[in-house]
């Protein structure tokens, strides 16, 4: 591994670190990168734009790699609220970002006391550049917005609460 690779792995984990993020997968053809802190996880609000330009662009030498950090954690992880019998969640099919609108200052595809029909588009999950809309599953009221702009979203995560008709 080459001194300029050293440092940008470094670099990586100080940014990990610094905004508390518990792990990190990277794999670049035969390169496999894991970084796990130890400690409870801690969910991050951060820019993603700026761990982009940590990770370089190029394809490191073909090696697996794997590195192991402890950084201490303070924040407890907010459990997340259990649906009532009636409400039905939108949940998140993939891991990204989530936007409200199709574009920065236009208006949210949908807001609280809407009513939405199967198939509506609800928002945006951008993943890996590709901008990802989520359609309700459920027609009925939406009741409550989940998550915040911007916001990196996980896997399964619920985005929208649904009353349904």
């Amino acid at each position: 591994m080459e001194a300029n690779e050293l440092k940008d792995l470094r670099e990586l984990v100080e940014f990990l670190k610094d905004n508390k993020i518990a792990e990190f997968d990277l794999e670049r053809g035969d390169l496999k990168v894991r970084i796990k802190f130890t400690g409870p996880p801690v969910p991050a609000a951060i820019d993603y734009t700026q761990l982009a330009t940590l990770i370089p662009q190029q394809t490191i030498a073909p090696s697996p790699l794997v590195a192991a950090a402890a950084a201490p954690v303070s924040a407890p992880v907010a459990e997340a609220q259990a649906p009532a019998e009636d409400i039905q969640e939108v949940k998140s099919p993939i891991v990204g970002t989530f936007y409200e609108s199709s574009a920065p200052g236009a208006a949210p595809f949908v807001k609280v006391g809407d009513q939405v029909e199967v198939g509506q588009v609800l928002c945006i999950v951008e993943a890996m550049k590709l901008m990802n809309e989520i359609e309700s599953d459920v027609a009925g009221e939406v009741i409550r917005r989940i998550v915040n702009n911007g916001q990196p979203v996980e896997y399964g995560q619920p985005l929208f609460a649904v009353k349904p008709r």
